[in-house]
């Protein structure tokens, strides 16, 4: 059975990295048919919040990578010393005294250590380099190698998988697991995520918490897809692949050694295509309670259908689901926010006769339908004898607020002929 485990430290939010490790071990667990452990490193108590903890829970649930069995290693404590305490007894660690209390520390001795990597192949390391390593601190807690060791260990972890800056940490827990008698598990370092720029990941290019993507309306299958693609790919090209397809073509072994580069355009591509091609009212179940929050509607009494049409309207466009709300804002607004701008550019003439004919013209129309509406303005462009674009432009920010959106019949049509008229009223000139 291969079990492998994620295992954040709640001193911060989930960021890409981390999200990226986490995915690799659960679908390499889910493609093995295996168990996915996570495990709250929690030994730091000042650093430690239960803020951090549920942030972390709730965005792997989010992306959804469910496990198996979760361990907080703040209850494990009396494990880790009396792992200590038997190497003590054995002679491989001795105590040192300290103002604060005792350490106990693990005695290196020097041997070649060999590392078979299941991404990089193989890595030596001399343990002439390693000092003594500090087992259990002078305040009684753990320090982070031997814990890992002694988790990992007990959890029967086969398998682990985790970013490349722990190279460093491997040959002093292979110590540790031969001092111990504990089996070795396989090991697989992933590369670093790199910024486009080059360096790592910043906050200002990509390394922001997964639950601030969420927040920006990033779509957890868009977002889980664009993670497996640094440092993996499913072949023949592809690039938008469903993650239980992905299961059945993922191994450890084929990810790339080389580090991967995060790409906001990359995601934003990735998010339209997931975006463009969801069930319309799949999307509206994602966007009624961002509406509600906005106070576009209200949560229990609304139409839905209605909703729909408007989804339907923006979504081949969307790369986010807050364009949405920002770009049908117009549609639900008492008071419309026009772009001063466009007002300046489109409505400083005066257009009252071409508007109050327009109006007319919707009025006297016995069926309001998208086709009737444009047939109407064409004849009146017609007869003014100016070109369309002389009417369409001005009559969509006098709508929207806006220069760009859905086309205008179509806006016309949803927006329906009374706030149409209302929203027109507004730059006829009276007099």
């Amino acid at each position: 059975m291969i079990r492998v485990r994620f295992a954040p430290s709640p001193t911060g939010n989930l960021h890409i990295g981390g999200g990226r490790t986490a995915l690799f071990n659960w679908i390499y667990a889910q493609a093995k048919k295996g168990k996915f452990i996570l495990r709250i490193e929690d030994t730091d108590k000042e650093r430690s919040k239960q803020e951090f903890v549920d942030e972390i829970l709730g965005s792997l649930q989010w992306l959804g990578f469910n496990w198996d069995e979760v361990y907080y290693q703040s209850k494990r404590f009396d494990l880790y010393r009396e792992y200590a305490e038997r190497l003590l007894k054995d002679g491989k660690a001795y105590t040192e005294k300290t103002e604060k209390g005792e350490a106990i520390i693990f005695k290196v001795t020097p041997q070649a250590i060999q590392l078979n990597d299941l991404i990089r192949g193989k890595i030596e390391f001399d343990s002439t380099t390693i000092k003594d390593q500090v087992l259990i601190k002078s305040d009684g807690t753990p320090t982070y190698n031997f814990a890992c060791v002694v988790d990992d260990a007990t959890m029967d972890i086969t398998h682990v998988i985790r970013g490349d800056d722990h190279i460093s940490n491997t040959p002093k827990q292979i110590l540790l697991y031969q001092a111990l008698g504990f089996p070795i598990p396989g090991f697989a370092h992933l590369p670093l995520i790199l910024q486009k720029e080059g360096g790592r990941l910043s906050k200002r290019t990509g390394a922001t918490a997964i639950s601030d993507y969420r927040k920006m309306g990033y779509l957890s299958n868009a977002l889980v897809n664009y993670l497996l693609l640094l440092s993996w790919a499913p072949g023949e090209n592809r690039e938008v692949i469903d993650i239980n397809e992905a299961v059945k073509l993922f191994d450890v072994t084929d990810v790339n050694k080389t580090a991967a580069t995060f790409d906001l355009n990359k995601l934003n591509w990735m998010n339209n295509q997931y975006l463009k091609t969801q069930d319309a009212e799949g999307l509206t179940d994602l966007l009624i309670p961002l509406l509600a929050e906005k106070g576009y509607i209200a949560q229990d009494n609304f139409d839905r259908n209605y909703v729909v049409s408007l989804v339907k309207l923006f979504q081949e466009r969307l790369t986010t689901l807050n364009d949405f709300l920002d770009w049908s804002d117009f549609f639900f607004a008492k008071d419309l926010q026009m772009d001063p701008a466009a007002e300046k550019k489109y409505l400083s003439k005066d257009l009252s006769r071409e508007f109050s004919l327009f109006i007319e013209r919707l009025d006297s129309l016995k069926q309001f339908d998208i086709a009737t509406i444009e047939a109407s303005f064409r004849d009146l462009v017609k007869e003014l004898n100016i070109e369309a674009k002389a009417l369409i432009h001005p009559i969509r920010v006098a709508l929207t607020g806006k220069t760009i959106g859905p086309g205008l019949f179509e806006v016309i049509y949803y927006l329906g002929k009374e706030k149409t008229r209302e929203r027109l009223n507004k730059f006829i000139r009276k007099g």
